[in-house]
């Protein structure tokens, strides 16, 4: 019997537990032609999330839980989710509920069918804002544009992963995480099943703008190198304007005979080329940053406790 696992990041979710279990129970007992791992990731709580879980597993051996020694991010959460996975294929899911269990068997028969990377593609999303929306919809036209891969609109984590795209991610072990962008880069026979997402069940969302911005540039920096080619990009017009001005104010001095404020020229120019050079110090400074992170050469998470058993991490 093949075994499923299905890896849930959790962060301060004790109000959307109990509906969470009630429907992938719901889930298991009905697909009774696999074996099923739910598998939580414990990302440092400070409610009763890591107790809710422990309780679950008392009464279901198909509860484990991986519990870090402090919060690390659900990008960490879940590599790490897929270094103790034990299923012949992963589901990632949130705790949220936004995404429904029952589109699993779905999934689950693309598989099946060979599919080796099944994600789930939004046609809506609910209780979230027009600008949310919005700038989810441009920052995937952004990425695309600086990448030759193809990149899946309207797609979270939600999705089903073969053993061999399981392997194959695990490889990866860079700080500066962006899954989505590595699933995409990993490549394998992908299939998109189409749903409409819900709103939260219960609790709050734990990514406000600052924590999306701070995705976004993740995502593009730990993807593409495109972003570095911008001085070039900027330099070409920038000369032909400023030979188109100063060919302007020659003319201009020819014909009217009239002097040109060199100040003001001065100011504006200065003002326009430090605005150019602190951007792209900006964007080096991005992947410098990125640079002395990896130099570290630190793990990527610590284990405090997995499935009742205190971790040494030797």
């Amino acid at each position: 019997m093949k075994k499923i696992s299905i890896i849930i990041p959790a962060y301060n979710e004790e109000e959307s537990l109990p509906y969470l279990y009630e429907r992938l129970t719901k889930l298991m007992d009905s697909v009774t032609n696999y074996e099923f791992e739910i598998l939580f990731v414990n990302d440092g709580s400070k409610d009763n999330t890591l107790k809710l879980i422990k309780e679950y597993r008392q009464k279901d051996p198909r509860i484990s839980y991986v519990d870090f020694s402090r919060n690390f991010g659900k990008e960490i959460g879940m590599i790490a989710g897929l270094d103790y996975a034990q299923g012949d294929c992963v589901i990632f899911m949130d705790a949220d509920l936004q995404d429904p269990p029952e589109l699993i068997p779905e999934m689950i028969k693309y598989w099946e069918e060979g599919y080796d990377d099944v994600y789930a593609q939004r046609k809506s999303r609910k209780g979230e804002t027009w600008l949310k929306k919005f700038t989810s919809k441009m920052y995937y036209r952004v990425l695309q544009s600086t990448t030759s891969i193809e990149i899946q609109i309207d797609t979270g984590d939600f999705r089903l992963l073969d053993r061999r795209c399981v392997n194959a991610l695990k490889k990866l072990r860079e700080t500066d995480r962006n899954t989505k962008s590595m699933f995409s880069w990993i490549g394998y026979k992908k299939k998109a099943v189409l749903y409409d997402r819900d709103e939260r069940v219960a609790g709050k969302t734990k990514w406000n703008y600052k924590k999306l911005i701070d995705l976004a540039i993740d995502g593009i920096t730990s993807f593409t190198t495109s972003p570095l080619r911008i001085s070039t990009y900027i330099s070409i017009p920038v000369f032909i304007a400023l030979f188109v001005y100063f060919v302007y104010v020659i003319a201009k001095c020819i014909i009217s005979s009239v002097a040109i404020q060199a100040y003001q020229a001065i100011i504006l120019l200065v003002l326009f080329f430090g605005g150019i050079q602190i951007l792209l110090f900006g964007i080096i400074g991005e992947y410098l940053g990125r640079i002395f992170n990896e130099t570290k050469n630190r793990p990527l998470y610590l284990v405090n406790e997995y499935n009742d058993k205190k971790e040494t991490n030797e």
